[in-house]
């Protein structure tokens, strides 16, 4: 190669860089004329025969560019040099080098050519483009930097209006427009993350979301409003708001610690309210009491007012509790509709779990907040003594606490374990002290009775008194609202929460018209109408100016509370009328006293019906009333004081005034007359036993009271002194007992009509404890007649002077007399008498059928056993004395029947008997002695002595002696 390039320079050839670096500028740039192209493409070429010189050439020539092409070719050269042969050699070689030449010359000229058309095309476009290009691009770059500074524009108007949208949320904050606030701020944090890239963007950002914070801030504020009075539609927005914020969960969590801190600050407002007012004064050491501390200090008067207010507080929490769930339920239904859609299936899913969510948390919100509302109230309760309350203003207690139970079971279905629990124990401290102080007045009333008829109308019943109203009433202010809640769930009655649902509170309900109601149960005194009973005792009523507490018997100095509801008026009024008589009226029997009873029972049942966990502490208090009740009059009028001399018989020496002595003692306890039955006995002793202190009296009271263990005990009442039962002319008070008797059977009666409603109270388990009561104490009450009455019986006839006149009877006759004896007239003048004294009483008390029964039974039956006692008295007797024996009773009968309508007369066959026995064999006589043991050891071995001698010898004797023994050896 650089033998060629050696060659060209010998011939003046040069290479295309060095021919285009020799040319001009302007030849640079010069285009061949059409003349030089012409020439150049009429050359002939034969390029397949240069392409064969070309390919003859060697290819070690274009192997390298060190390649020594004179070395080679001389080393090619033979050993024996052929001028010939070299010229031939030399002239291919030339023809190579042509060959070659002319190829690059071709290739050079080419490369001259299109540098000349690049330049020529190069300085076309440069003319280009400074007459068309850049005046164009300029316009574009213009245009594009006009669009960029109108987003400029539009970005900083932007960023303007996000500088001044706290004015517009704090206004939309102040209208409560929590939705549109929180939507506003979301687009403003959107456009404000769009124009980040701003300096000024990341100042507002922050703002924002302080914004937003402040929002969220007051939004809370506004959802614990909601906790005491509920707007749907502040509710509503709020929801709206925190829905937007993505924090509905958030929201609900929020509520509930909302409603927890409502309940204890409206408690604790109320309570510290009522505290300071008593005080009167401004001290703030309460501000900073406990709850549970604050409640010690509440007084006794403002007791009830503050229990009031503190439930309807708590009402207002609850109910918007329930209307918030209401609103929940509603949404629930509302956005469940349009979810069965086939659209926003994953929308509906996420919605579906936050509605889940949400009402499973309302529901354990409905256990929570009650048990928050009981705790609360428990600690009210338990804060002050109520043992010293009046009776109507613990039973108000007791209905306002039943009431506030019931919203409970409305509002959760609970059972208010911890309200029924605290309000137990107020109670049961409460009723035992109650119960204390109403048996001691009640021994006070016993001692202080006259048993004189109270006066009340014919078809008197003790529902028309208030204190037993609760049973024939639905629901009323004082009526227990356990009794309307279990009437409600029957008759379909609205609850509270729906009938209060808008305004109103259940607590705002009080007795306004207990005092205007009037009990119409006292008897119009024979008259056609109370005005003409008032017209005739105007004149007695003088006492009007009197304020009523001096009106009232008795009134507790510590409690205030009037005991029992006294009618003495009415009696005072009975005893100034001449005209008026019982007799003509079938009106109850009963005193001011049993009426007191029923009054106070009616108050325990009350208490029952309202608290139901202490029924069994009532009923057991309940069951000692009628017990003291039944046990004084026993005391009273019924106890066998027969076997002493009796204390009314006058000394020796005076006449005989107004009583006479009594029938023998050992009538009464052979006869079996006035006999206690085993179960009155077993009540008797069971009452002395559990509820009678028989040691208390005033040498007993030590300096600090009774004992413990009699603390639960009542002293024996003691008879009153203006009763006075030893007076003859009275039937030894018979008025008085049969008042007293009567009054506890009626009592009794009552208590059978309630036994339904105080088995219903009573408690599963307890309910032994009643029927117990029933069957042993409140049955028995009728068998008191027979041995109080007898007292009367035994004296009201005398029957030692019948024993007298009879011993003087001459009975071994020997010829049938057809005339009686003189002894029958005097007893029957001695029923006539008592007949008559009889119709005196019944002018003062009506004396019920089964009275008088019982009374002519008991004076038959005591002179039926004399009539035996003086037959076997007889030392000698005739067959002739055994037909006047029967004459003379058989006379006694037959005016006694004109006396009594009792049929069959009592004992008539244990006289007959008795006389008929005379007559028997010895065989019959003995069957006869084994057979009647009702006649005592003394008659049987009389009735055997007289009959020795007539048909009975001395061994017969001695064997019915041995048989009358062998009877009497089991009673020694």
């Amino acid at each position: 190669m650089q033998k060629i390039k050696s060659l060209m320079a010998r011939q003046g050839l040069k290479s295309p860089q060095e021919s285009m670096s020799d040319m001009s500028p302007v030849e640079n740039f010069r285009i061949p004329s059409k003349e030089e192209l012409r020439e150049m493409r009429e050359q002939p070429i034969n390029s397949q025969a240069e392409q064969e010189i070309i390919d003859s050439i060697e290819e070690v020539y274009f192997s390298s560019d060190s390649f020594d092409m004179v070395q080679h070719e001389l080393e090619k050269l033979p050993p024996d040099l052929n001028l010939q042969e070299l010229e031939e050699y030399r002239d291919k070689l030339k023809r190579q080098q042509g060959a070659e030449l002319e190829r690059v010359t071709s290739l050079q000229t080419n490369l001259q050519l299109a540098a000349v058309i690049c330049t020529n095309a190069r300085r076309q476009l440069s003319s280009s483009k400074e007459g068309f290009t850049e005046a164009s691009l300029g316009l574009l770059a213009n245009q594009r930097r006009r669009q960029l500074l109108t987003g400029l524009l539009k970005s900083l108007r932007t960023i303007k209006t996000l500088q001044r949208t706290d004015v517009r949320l704090s206004e939309m904050l102040e209208e409560e427009d929590y939705p549109g606030a929180i939507q506003l701020c979301l687009e403003c944090q959107k456009a404000a993350s769009t124009f980040k890239h701003y300096s000024c963007i990341s100042e507002l950002n922050s703002k924002l979301q302080d914004t937003l914070e402040q929002i969220e801030e007051q939004l809370d504020v506004a959802l614990s409003k909601t906790c005491k009075h509920f707007d749907v539609s502040h509710y509503t927005k709020v929801q709206l708001a925190y829905s937007l914020l993505g924090k509905t969960q958030t929201a609900m969590d929020q509520l509930h610690m909302h409603f927890t801190q409502a309940i204890h600050n409206t408690v604790f407002q109320v309570v510290l309210g009522y505290v300071e007012l008593c005080a009167g004064n401004a001290d703030t050491k309460f501000q900073k009491m406990q709850y549970k501390d604050l409640c010690t200090h509440i007084t006794t008067d403002s007791y009830i007012p503050c229990l009031t207010d503190l439930c309807k507080a708590l009402w207002e929490v609850m109910l918007s509790y329930h209307r918030t769930m209401q609103w929940h339920e509603e949404q629930d239904k509302e956005e469940a509709t349009p979810a069965t859609d086939g659209d926003g299936e994953d929308e509906s899913d996420e919605s579906i779990v936050g509605r889940t969510y949400v009402k499973k948390k309302l529901e354990h919100g409905l256990t929570r907040i009650w048990q928050d509302v009981q705790l609360k109230v428990k600690a009210y309760l338990l804060g002050t003594d109520m043992s010293s309350f009046k009776y109507d203003d613990f039973i108000l207690v007791l209905d306002i606490i039943s009431r506030l139970m019931q919203v409970g079971e409305e509002f959760c279905g609970s059972k208010s374990e911890v309200l029924q629990e605290s309000i137990k124990r107020q109670s049961v401290n409460y009723f035992k002290n109650y119960h204390r102080v109403r048996l001691e007045e009640l021994r006070m009333f016993l001692e202080n009775e006259t048993w004189e008829l109270c006066p009340v109308k014919s078809n008197f019943s003790i529902a028309q008194l208030h204190e037993f109203k609760f049973m024939g009433q639905c629901r009323s202010p004082s009526v227990s609202p356990n009794r309307q809640a279990s009437s409600s769930t029957g008759s379909g009655e609205v609850s509270l929460f729906e009938q209060y649902h808008q305004d109103g509170n259940p607590f705002e309900m009080q007795i306004e018209n207990k005092e205007e109601e009037t009990e119409d149960v006292l008897a119009s005194n024979g008259y056609e109408s109370d005005e003409l009973e008032k017209s005739v005792y105007q004149d007695y009523d003088s006492d009007s100016d009197v304020p009523e507490e001096l009106k009232q018997d008795y009134v507790d100095e510590q409690t205030g509370d009037v005991p029992f509801k006294s009618v003495s008026k009415e009696t005072m009024r009975s005893r100034k009328r001449s005209d008026y008589c019982l007799n003509k009226a079938n009106a109850p029997i009963l005193t001011n006293t049993t009426l007191n009873v029923i009054r106070l029972v009616g108050k325990y049942m009350q208490m029952m019906n309202i608290l139901k966990p202490i029924a069994f502490d009532v009923i057991h208090c309940v069951s000692q009333v009628f017990d003291y009740y039944m046990y004084a009059v026993y005391t009273f009028f019924g106890r066998n004081d027969m076997h002493a001399p009796c204390p009314s018989v006058p000394p020796q020496g005076k006449e005989p005034g107004s009583a006479r002595q009594a029938a023998p003692a050992y009538w009464y306890e052979s006869s079996g007359l006035g006999l206690i039955s085993s179960r009155l006995r077993t009540t008797l002793n069971r009452i002395q036993e559990s509820l009678i202190d028989m040691e208390s009296g005033p040498e007993s009271m030590g300096p600090h009271g009774p004992p413990d263990e009699r603390k639960e005990k009542v002293p024996i009442p003691h008879l009153s002194q203006l009763v006075v039962l030893t007076a003859s002319g009275t039937l030894y008070g018979l008025a008085q007992r049969v008042v007293a008797t009567e009054s506890l059977v009626f009592l009794a009666e009552q208590f059978e009509f309630l036994q339904p409603h105080l088995d219903t109270m009573m408690p599963s388990a307890k309910k032994p404890f009643l029927q117990q009561f029933y069957s042993q104490t409140v049955s028995t009450a009728s068998e008191l007649r027979k041995p109080i009455y007898w007292i009367v019986a035994a004296k009201a006839i005398d029957y030692e002077q019948m024993l007298l006149l009879m011993a003087g009877v001459k009975w071994d006759v020997k010829e049938i007399m057809s005339q009686h004896n003189v002894y029958v007239d005097v007893l029957l003048k001695e029923f006539e008498m008592f007949n008559q004294r009889l119709g005196e009483v019944s002018r003062q008390v009506r004396i019920p059928l089964p009275v008088s029964n019982v009374l002519w039974e008991h004076c038959i039956r005591l002179a039926n056993r004399t009539l035996v006692e003086g037959y076997a008295n007889v030392k000698k007797c005739s067959n002739e004395g055994r037909a006047l024996m029967q004459l003379d009773f058989q006379q006694f009968l037959m005016k006694l029947e004109k006396l009594t309508d009792l049929r069959p007369i009592p004992d008539k066959e244990f006289v007959e008997n008795y006389i008929k026995a005379y007559y028997l064999t010895e065989n019959d006589m003995e069957q006869f002695i084994k057979n009647h043991r009702e006649y005592s050891m003394k008659q049987l071995t009389n009735l055997v002595n007289v009959c020795l001698g007539s048909h009975i010898n001395k061994k017969a004797r001695q064997k019915l002696l041995a048989a009358i023994d062998d009877i009497d050896r089991p009673k020694r």
